[in-house]
């Protein structure tokens, strides 16, 4: 069961600034059909800032969605689906941060919630931070703060931590830098 799956409509129910909501209509195995939801999302892109004496800058912003507060690595949306994610990465961190940086690496990409959704992010490490300036959208109000690795581990385990992306760039980062 499910070996021939086969799109027959997809109708857009809601076009956003950064997702678009589909749904659409699937024959499975040429035997019946299911409607499934799907929402398109143009990429993003993430850095995790490293300073020089090793700790891992973190933003404190406010999300709607979980109406609360996150501790999260600096992130965005593509500007294009066609902008690399190392250029995006590259903004993201000055926007956010206030720094910039010449050494960026790729860590890893993620796929958020495969289930219904196509968002890919991007994730690169920074290093030899540059101070530069903070340029933040207007609705960005982001606190920034240095963690040791310790600290944010610690804060994955407690519960503190939460975000998806976050949570594999800091222990991918982790592992790949023997952190």
């Amino acid at each position: 069961m499910g070996e021939h799956i086969k799109r027959l409509n997809r109708e857009l129910k809601f076009k956003g600034k950064i997702i678009d909501f589909y749904q659409d209509t699937i024959e499975v195995d040429g035997s019946h059909t299911v409607v499934w939801d799907f929402i398109k999302h143009k990429g993003a892109a993430a850095v995790v800032p490293v300073t020089e004496d090793g700790k891992i800058l973190m933003v404190r912003q406010y999300r709607n969605a979980l109406d609360r507060y996150t501790l999260e690595i600096p992130a965005g949306a593509l500007d294009a689906e066609d902008e690399p994610g190392r250029d995006c990465a590259s903004r993201e961190l000055e926007e956010e941060t206030g720094y910039r940086s010449d050494d960026l690496e790729w860590l890893i990409t993620l796929r958020t919630t495969v289930a219904f959704c196509n968002e890919r992010i991007e994730v690169y490490v920074a290093k030899n931070l540059i101070p530069s300036k903070q340029h933040l959208d207007e609705d960005e109000f982001i606190d920034l703060k240095a963690y040791s690795m310790d600290e944010l581990k610690e804060k994955i385990f407690n519960g503190e931590i939460e975000d998806a992306k976050t949570v594999a760039s800091l222990m991918a980062y982790a592992v790949k830098y023997k952190e």
